[in-house]
């Protein structure tokens, strides 16, 4: 499973280009107080929790549970 913080996302989109499942997209109307659009994830049960967001997060906005 895959948090995101949203409001401490600025939308660099790195957790979306290292994900293997392609699970994670920037939201394309949504943003947050700061007026990023921020990452989400699309399908929670394709997840394979295995970090590479989190890892490459540079805000370190996003937690994955295994």
């Amino acid at each position: 499973m895959v948090v995101i913080d949203k409001e401490r996302c600025k939308g660099c989109g790195l957790c979306v280009s290292v994900c293997p499942r392609k699970i994670l997209v920037l939201s394309e109307s949504d943003t947050n107080s700061q007026g990023y659009l921020y990452a989400i994830c699309i399908s929670q049960e394709e997840c394979i929790s295995c970090g590479f967001c989190a890892d490459i997060c540079p805000d370190v906005c996003v937690e994955v549970y295994r």
